[in-house]
C-alpha cells in the first residue's frame, strides 16, 4: 500500500462510515415516524369506528404527541450535528466519537419510548370492545408489507 493511500483509508473509512449512520439516522427519523404515524392513524380510521369524543381525545393526544416528538427529533438532528463535528475532530473512533453515538441512541429510545406511550394512550381511548381491532392495526401499521 502506498504512502497515500495508508494516509488516506482512515478518512475514507470514517466517511463512509458517517455516510451509513446519518443514511440510518436520517431515515429512522424521517420514515418511521411520519409513515407509520400516518399509516396507524389511516387504519385505525378504516379498522376501528370511533365516536366523537374518542375523536377529540385522539386529536388532543396527538397534539400533544406532535409537540414532544418533534422536540426529540430536533434533539437527534443535534445529536447527528455532535457526531459530525466529532468525527470531524478525531478522525477516529475515539471517546468523542462514542459519547456521540451514545447520546445519539439514547436520544432514539426516547423518542421510540415516547413513541409507545403514545399508542398505549390512544389505546385508553378506545372502548373495550374496540382494543382487539385498535391491536391489530398497530401491529399491522408497525410490520413491513410482505
Amino acid at each position: 500500500m502506498t504512502s497515500v493511500v495508508r494516509r488516506a483509508a482512515p478518512t475514507i473509512v470514517l466517511a463512509f462510515l458517517a455516510a451509513i449512520a446519518g443514511v440510518f439516522i436520517g431515515g429512522w427519523i424521517r420514515a418511521p415516524g411520519a409513515a407509520h404515524g400516518t399509516e396507524l392513524h389511516t387504519l385505525l380510521h378504516r379498522d376501528v369506528v370511533l365516536d366523537a369524543p374518542q375523536e377529540a381525545a385522539l386529536d388532543r393526544l396527538e397534539a400533544e404527541f406532535a409537540v414532544r416528538r418533534a422536540a426529540l427529533e430536533a434533539e437527534l438532528r443535534a445529536d447527528n450535528v455532535r457526531l459530525a463535528a466529532a468525527i470531524e475532530r478525531e478522525h477516529a473512533n475515539g471517546p468523542a466519537v462514542a459519547a456521540a453515538v451514545d447520546r445519539s441512541h439514547r436520544t432514539m429510545g426516547a423518542l421510540q419510548k415516547a413513541t409507545l406511550a403514545h399508542v398505549f394512550a390512544m389505546r385508553g381511548v378506545m372502548r373495550a370492545d374496540q382494543t382487539a381491532a385498535f391491536d391489530r392495526v398497530v401491529v399491522q401499521a408497525l410490520t413491513p408489507a410482505h
